[in-house]
């Protein structure tokens, strides 16, 4: 079995991916829209405010120094192995292929269900949009509008990556300028920016801010996708790690700073954010602002649809880079002669998209949001852990490993596991206890096919491994 990528087929040269086609901003709009900063404050901060109360920024600000150092693990890998790949090749070239089509494997999963999650989201945003116009939509009507969601998805993945990163760029953008600029509103309104309560650093509820930090983390998961574009980025090598870090410090800033300014905003009855289906348009409600829930969802669509389409590229990059060496069918590796994107790879994930969707949404469209929401967060973690680890190792084989770079992994490690073990324990209510054996099971059979290729095709990792060391 041939695992290089082929190069020439009779006599027409296969292309591939548009190499360059992507400046520093556009490697930024679909690490930006892949997180999805709008979301935070619309819908997500919930669970953290239920935890942290008035410590609600402390938990983020403490997730940002986090992540950020994650961050710095990734954009290391990022900057010596610029390839469509990402995370199965950082992986496989430090543990082999076979742990490297793990990561890989889990990354799909993290991708694809995060675009499944927004897709469940883009309905709940819409929903409550047209109730604010005292409209609503019968269930037939929000299948056929998610069929169009999902195609209008797949239309932008398959036409053009610059194209669909460029508009993600600017719809998150407009999404970002909205809730920034209704901020500015209510602490107006507000009539100060200090709050005493909260900048009593002594009075916080630590424990409730630690156990808050996984919830927290889950805000940022996708700040790392530009990763999955390097081999259509130019200058990836310095454009990767500088979307990557620079998208996961202001996001990071972006939430510390709605956290404050949400709990300024809401005054002394902080506890309803944490029970609140929409706590941004609560507090914006509090300071007489009622008015613009309609704006705030209509920056939570464009927000969504934005990140879904973030993620379908990110998926289909793995699916592409997974198929040309073989651990797929070999058509993923396939690129469009005219558009130069991974086609059957963004239709595959299309394809998987719509159906998941019909399949999740007679459980309601909300609870859909989380469960798919959550299966994501674990494919990200895990990922986000081996990276941890890989970075100094990688760094290592060629002697340009320092003391800081082993901090940075063995700091990242350690905040990994924490979210990990705080995922799963406490246990979770149903069907949320559930979800973990799902993802274990999603991955035992990528583990039992990637094994099963090892045992009848040995020469094709051998080959494989070579490859990824050259």
């Amino acid at each position: 079995m041939s695992v290089a990528p082929v190069e020439i087929v009779g006599e027409h040269a296969v292309p591939h991916l548009r190499s360059g086609a992507l400046s520093l901003m556009d490697a930024v709009g679909q690490s930006l829209a892949a997180v999805a900063p709008t979301l935070t404050p619309a819908l997500n901060m919930t669970v953290v405010a239920g935890l942290a109360g008035v410590g609600c920024w402390m938990a983020y600000f403490l997730g940002t120094l986090g992540v950020v150092i994650v961050a710095a693990s990734v954009g290391v890998l990022a900057a010596r192995h610029p390839e469509a790949g990402s995370y199965f090749v950082y992986v496989g070239r430090t543990f082999g292929p076979f742990t490297g089509a793990l990561a890989g494997w889990a990354m799909i999963s993290a991708y694809l269900f995060t675009a499944i999650s927004t897709t469940f989201s883009f309905i709940v945003f819409l929903g409550d949009l047209l109730e604010v116009l005292h409209l609503s939509l019968s269930e037939p009507a929000k299948v056929l509008l998610m069929l169009v969601y999902c195609g209008a998805v797949i239309f932008g993945a398959y036409r053009d990556i610059k194209l669909s990163s460029r508009a993600g760029l600017i719809m998150e953008l407009i999404s970002l300028s909205i809730i920034i600029t209704i901020t500015t509103l209510f602490v107006h309104a507000h009539g100060t920016v200090v709050d005493p309560v909260q900048l009593d650093v002594s009075s916080l509820k630590w424990g409730g801010i630690f156990s808050a930090l996984p919830f927290v983390i889950f805000s940022f998961v996708g700040f790392e996708s530009s990763a999955t574009l390097a081999k259509e980025s130019a200058n990836p090598k310095r454009n990767i790690p500088r979307s990557v870090i620079g998208c996961a410090a202001f996001s990071g800033i972006f939430f510390t700073l709605m956290a404050y300014f949400m709990v300024l905003g809401i005054g002394d009855d902080s506890a309803t954010l944490g029970k609140s289906s929409a706590p941004f348009t609560d507090v914006a409600a509090r300071a007489g602002l009622g008015w613009v829930s309609m704006i705030v969802y209509c920056g939570a669509v464009i927000s969504v649809f934005a990140c879904t389409l973030a993620s379908v590229n990110a998926a289909s990059r793995l699916l592409y880079s997974m198929g040309k060496y073989r651990f797929l069918h070999g058509s993923m590796g396939v690129v469009h002669d005219t558009h130069r994107t991974p086609h059957r790879a963004v239709y595959v994930c299309g394809g998987l998209l719509i159906l998941v969707c019909l399949a999740m949404s007679p459980l309601g469209y909300l609870d859909a949001f989380g469960y798919a929401g959550t299966i994501a967060s674990f494919g990200f973690v895990v990922v986000y852990l081996a990276l941890c680890i890989v970075a100094p190792l990688d760094l290592k084989k060629s002697g340009e490993m320092r003391p800081r770079h082993i901090v940075n992994g063995a700091f990242g490690t350690v905040l990994m596991l924490f979210v990990i073990v705080g995922s799963v324990y406490p246990v979770p209510t149903y069907p949320y206890n559930e979800l973990p054996y799902l993802f274990f099971a999603y991955m035992a059979v990528g583990a039992a096919w990637f094994a099963l290729l090892k045992w009848r095709s040995p020469q094709v990792l051998t080959t494989i491994a070579h490859d990824m060391e050259e």
